[in-house]
C-alpha cells in the first residue's frame, strides 16, 4: 500500500515517501510474522494448532485461498473502511464487493504462485531456496503481475467501473512509472523480509500466514492511504 502519487511526482520520491510511511507499521507486522513462525517452530501448541489450519487448507484445497483471501484482502479492510468516517465514502458497496471478488482471484493465483514456487526451487526452508523465492516474489511476479493487475482494479473501480477512464489513464505518458513503479517501491521495504519469513514456513502453510500478514497490513496502512490501498504478495 501507498500514497497516493501526482502527475507531476517522481515515481521514486513517491515511493520513498510511501516507504516511510509504511515503516512503523511494516516492522509491526514484520515482528508478528516471525513471532508466529518462531512460535510454530518451537512453541507446541502453535505448531499444532497452524498445522490443523494446514490441514483445512489440504481439505478445501483452492477453495480455501479464495475464501481466505477474499475475505483478508478485501472484505475486511472494505468493513474497516466503511467503520471510520475519514475513510467511509471512499468506495461504494459494488466498489467493496468487486474488489472483495478480485482478492478472492488472488487468493487462487498466490496459491497456485506458491506452489510454483515449490514445485521449480523447492519446497525446504533454507537460507538459499528462501532468498531465491524471494527474488522471483518481488523482482518478478510483483513488477510483471502483481502489482499492475492489483492498480488495474482498484483503479478501474475509482473510476466507477469506467473502461474509457481506465483505458484514458492507461494510455496516458509513463502510466507504469507513475501508478505502478511508486508502489513497488514503498512495498519494498514491507514485503522483502515479509516474504522471507512467509516463505521460511511449509508451503502449505504460506498463503494461510500470507492472509494473516495480508488483513493487518491493509487495516494498520488504511488510514494512510489516500487512495486504493495496494498489496504485493
Amino acid at each position: 500500500m501507498s500514497t497516493a502519487t501526482t502527475n507531476t511526482e517522481a515515481p521514486w520520491h513517491a515511493g520513498l515517501r510511501g516507504a516511510r510511511a509504511n515503516l512503523l507499521p511494516g516492522l509491526a507486522l514484520q515482528g508478528f510474522a516471525l513471532l508466529l513462525v518462531l512460535a510454530y517452530y518451537h512453541h507446541a501448541a502453535t505448531h499444532d494448532a497452524v498445522n490443523r489450519l494446514a490441514d483445512l487448507r489440504t481439505e478445501m484445497g483452492v477453495t480455501f485461498g479464495i475464501l481466505s483471501t477474499g475475505l483478508c484482502g478485501g472484505l475486511l479492510p472494505f468493513i474497516y473502511l466503511k467503520s471510520m468516517p475519514a475513510t467511509r465514502t471512499r468506495y461504494t458497496w459494488a466498489q467493496g464487493a468487486a474488489i472483495t471478488a478480485f482478492w478472492a482471484y488472488k487468493g487462487l493465483e498466490i496459491g497456485l504462485w506458491y506452489r510454483f514456487l515449490a514445485w521449480s526451487v523447492g519446497e525446504g526452508n533454507g537460507p538459499g531456496t528462501v532468498v531465491a523465492k524471494m527474488i522471483l516474489d518481488q523482482f518478478i511476479y510483483c513488477p510483471i503481475l502483481a502489482v499492475p493487475l492489483t492498480v488495474l482494479v482498484y483503479d478501474w473501480c475509482e473510476h466507477g467501473f469506467s473502461g474509457a477512464a481506465l483505458a484514458a489513464e492507461v494510455r496516458a505518458p509513463r502510466w507504469y512509472a507513475r501508478r505502478v513503479l511508486p508502489m513497488l517501491v514503498s512495498n519494498l521495504g514491507v514485503w522483502v523480509p515479509t516474504v522471507c519469513i512467509i516463505y521460511a514456513l511449509p508451503t502449505a502453510l504460506q498463503l494461510p500466514l500470507q492472509n494473516l500478514v495480508l488483513v493487518f497490513f491493509t487495516l494498520l496502512l488504511a488510514h494512510i492511504s489516500k487512495r486504493a490501498p495496494v498489496v504485493a504478495t
